[in-house]
């Protein structure tokens, strides 16, 4: 099995009542973990790589290492670039092998975030990528842009449509009260997804395929596992996963997902040289890190995505 679009994965997502994973990697173990927890339940999956990845990574280590994870699983999988913010960028990925790619134009005005997206979509379209676009800005921290309460917004249901008219993306990504990096929401508070408004761009948009990202809930046991094992994150909550299940049955056909798998690996490395302070070869504890991850998938597969077995 060759790589895919997410084109007719988001159509049976949109007509079953369920959402892909898309999770972000950086190396070996995170695709390990994540494509062996996808492979046991049968589940679509779209691995994403941002920016900051490919420079982390490399870009030819990261689309051969997903290669070799189709070849182990037979899964269909899409290689998706997250948060593209230039066409240089969306162009190069699209060349390099990607089979999605996002062009966030969110920072840039409605009109110069429709000329943006049209642009890459033209491009891609020509190379049978698909795309994804934004409308709304998200607050907090993606790959070290740190977007604050302040210049967040929500996205306006009446420019949804205007848009993707004129942009011809292929799904939407839209800011409904989810918030990127692992400090989303103080403890003690209630957050709630603005279900008003994705109702409202669903009616506007019937049968598109939208998108969620800052979708972690930050897991209060890894936090505490990280504490105790030496480390100093301060609390933080995330979006209810029952709210996100929600959102999955809905027009949410793509729901992203990338502080909770470091949460999971990092707790993982912690605890483990705690208990085994003179170990030094990585294979020792980076094999318990990518099982945390695997583990963790299989979670968001099961009770927050839905796509068990929907591979076939």
């Amino acid at each position: 099995m060759a790589l895919v679009t997410s084109k007719e994965m988001f159509q049976k997502a949109y007509e079953g009542g369920y959402a892909i994973g898309a999770f972000n990697v950086n190396n070996m173990e995170i695709i390990q973990g994540i494509t062996e927890a996808a492979a046991d339940l049968r589940a679509p999956l779209i691995l994403q790589v941002s920016s900051g990845a490919r420079k982390y990574a490399n870009h030819t280590y990261l689309t051969k290492l997903v290669e070799a994870a189709i070849i182990e699983t037979n899964l269909p999988i899409c290689l998706h670039l997250d948060h593209g913010d230039s066409f240089e960028l969306c162009k190069s990925c699209i060349d390099g092998g990607f089979t999605s790619v996002m062009i966030d134009g969110s920072h840039h005005s409605f009109q110069e975030n429709i000329e943006l997206t049209k642009r890459v979509v033209e491009y891609a379209h020509d190379h049978g990528v698909t795309v994804e676009g934004e409308l709304g800005r998200l607050a907090g921290i993606e790959d070290d842009v740190n977007v604050s309460d302040e210049d967040s917004s929500y996205t306006q249901p009446e420019e949804v449509e205007e848009f993707v008219s004129k942009t011809g993306v292929d799904s939407l990504a839209i800011a409904i009260g989810t918030s990127h990096g692992a400090f989303k929401f103080k403890p003690g508070t209630d957050p709630e997804l603005r279900f008003d408004i994705l109702d409202e761009v669903s009616k506007r948009l019937p049968g598109f395929p939208i998108v969620l990202h800052g979708a972690s809930s930050v897991p209060q046991d890894f936090v505490a596992k990280i504490n105790q094992y030496g480390g100093n994150m301060p609390g933080a909550i995330g979006i209810p996963e029952e709210q996100l299940r929600q959102a999955a049955r809905s027009a949410v056909c793509k729901i992203n997902i990338d502080s909770d798998l470091r949460l999971a690996m990092t707790s993982s490395v912690r605890e483990y040289f705690a208990e085994n302070p003179a170990h030094f070869d990585p294979r020792q504890y980076l094999k318990p890190a990518r099982s945390a991850i695997k583990d963790m998938v299989a979670h968001k597969i099961v009770n927050v995505l839905g796509c068990d077995h929907k591979a076939d």
